[in-house]
């Protein structure tokens, strides 16, 4: 029981680590986090399913058409619910994202329909025995794409001119921009990169999970707390706080029953940050007078 409950929360931390990175990528470049994250992960789901289902796209062609629609929402994200009100130093992108995510989900709602949809991957069900534990192929997938694409924004943002470009608007928007730096798209790149994590996270959870229009509200809410939780200001410390968050999450369920779940790993949450304001591995801002 330890071992499988050990594996299905890498899993899931996984994919909590990938949403709270979006929070992360858009914080650090632009001071704002896009609350509409839990819809995007929904949207790679349900873009993949009906791309892969309903028009019968092999995967290897769905998946990547998935994550550019997926991309296409951030931009449209930071275009008409961040950036009109963060140009003017307004903190209402805080309620417009909210609200585009729920705009999001009853679209999908009214299109897709209400009823889940299971997304069952041929070789998602192959199984192997793993340490004395009885897994399938997804639940070690899983935790690796999450992993690799968190090693891939670490290159992106060292290695790539685009990347550097990020890196200098986090440390000074004003010298950026005086640098040439076109500091808007660098924003709606990070915006477009933040839910391309989260259309990840969903096309990866979805054969675990049925596909329908909420299924990314409470993911969502789990990946803020996550970035939080790691201090928002550190992608490894997000992405750590995932794998963490997931284990304890699973760990609880299968000892103690899912009606405990939420009420303890909240609790938790809420003590570790009581202890450490900043996060597990976030680091006190330093003012300058």
């Amino acid at each position: 029981m330890l071992g499988a409950a050990i594996v299905s929360g890498l899993g899931l931390g996984s994919m909590y680590g990938l949403l709270a990175l979006g929070f992360y990528i858009t914080f650090s470049v632009s001071g704002t986090v896009n609350f509409a994250q839990g819809s995007s992960m929904m949207l790679g789901a349900v873009f993949c399913y009906a791309l892969a289902v309903t028009w019968s796209l092999p995967l290897y062609g769905a998946i990547p058409i998935a994550l550019l629609l997926c991309s296409a929402y951030g931009l449209l994200v930071e275009r008409i619910a961040v950036r009109p009100f963060a140009r003017r130093g307004s903190n209402a992108w805080l309620m417009a994202t909210v609200a585009l995510g729920i705009i999001a989900d009853n679209s999908v709602l009214f299109t897709f329909g209400k009823e889940p949809r299971g997304f069952s991957m041929a070789w998602a069900n192959v199984t192997t025995d793993l340490v004395g534990v009885h897994i399938s192929l997804l639940q070690v997938a899983i935790p690796v794409v999450g992993l690799g694409l968190a090693f891939a924004l670490n290159l992106l943002s060292k290695r790539t001119r685009l990347g550097k470009a990020m890196l200098a608007v986090v440390q000074n928007p004003d010298a950026a921009r005086l640098m040439g730096i076109n500091v808007p798209l660098a924003i709606a790149a990070a915006f477009a990169l933040s839910t391309l994590f989260a259309g990840a996270a969903g096309i990866m959870i979805a054969p675990l999970f049925n596909v329908h229009s909420d299924m990314g509200t409470l993911f969502g809410l789990k990946a803020f707390a996550v970035a939080i939780l790691g201090g928002i200001t550190s992608a490894w410390g997000v992405m750590l706080a995932g794998l963490l968050y997931g284990v304890t999450e699973a760990l609880i369920t299968s000892y103690l029953g899912s009606a405990y779940t939420q009420i303890l790993t909240f609790t938790l949450v809420i003590v570790a940050l009581a202890v450490m304001p900043n996060g597990l591995f976030g680091r006190a801002e330093v003012k300058k007078v």
